[in-house]
């Protein structure tokens, strides 16, 4: 099966790759530049595309930040830290964001004729990112199956999982974990404060894998604070 896949260069994305490979889909990266504070995200993706030996494409809709606002990732909000499941992290939802990428992947899916689109929301998002809700999805399948003639699947594997699941399913596969980047802040290493990484640093912990992401020094001593 000829499969799209979004890629953010983020752990979920990444296993969602290996995932699809080691299932047998012929698959096909594509990046999405939305005007994210964490742009550095897209150069590990595409840093992984290469180690998979997968084609990877990005492209540009970073003028969306300028009507995609009130946020802390296209907008002027400062990234929330602390656990990822706390009320502030909603400050970190772009609104549609995932709406508009799937979009743009079903319409390249079709010209491309590829039988499927996939992304990696997981069961962890459902709290924070509507868009990741299982009716979301069940919605956008609905969609894709009728936007056009040529008829597109849309592939979320880790709907129900966890990220310590996910983290799991990686290391079944021998991911380069090392090349992946969560942190929303996107500076030269990931920050440990904000929630994504809080959230990354976790569910290595709970999937008992270890963790080879370089933190800040000051990020290691927060995250001793919050005990997780």
């Amino acid at each position: 099966m000829k499969t799209l896949l979004l890629m953010s260069g983020g752990l979920d994305s990444t296993v969602a790759l290996f995932d699809l490979l080691a299932d047998g889909h012929d698959v096909r990266g594509l990046g999405v530049h939305y005007g994210q504070r964490h742009s550095r995200e897209l150069e590990a993706a595409k840093e992984i595309a290469e180690f998979a030996e997968v084609p990877f494409e990005i492209t540009d809709l970073s003028n969306l930040k300028y009507f995609l606002t009130g946020n802390s990732q296209t907008g002027d909000l400062p990234v929330p830290e602390g656990h990822y499941t706390e009320d502030s992290m909603k400050q970190t939802v772009v609104p549609n964001r995932n709406m508009i990428m799937l979009s743009v992947a079903i319409g390249y899916a079709v010209s491309m004729k590829f039988n499927a689109v996939a992304y990696a929301a997981h069961a962890g998002d459902h709290v924070i990112y509507p868009d990741c809700r299982p009716e979301f999805v069940e919605a956008m399948k609905q969609a894709a199956a009728l936007c056009d003639w040529h008829k597109i699947d849309l592939i979320t594997p880790f709907l129900n999982s966890s990220k310590a699941e996910i983290v799991k399913r990686g290391d079944q596969l021998k991911i380069p974990f090392e090349l992946t980047w969560s942190c929303y802040k996107g500076e030269d290493f990931h920050c440990g404060k904000c929630g994504t990484c809080v959230e990354r640093k976790e569910a290595f912990q709970l999937a008992n894998v270890k963790d080879p992401t370089l933190y800040s020094n000051f990020s290691e001593k927060f995250f001793k604070a919050v005990n997780l």
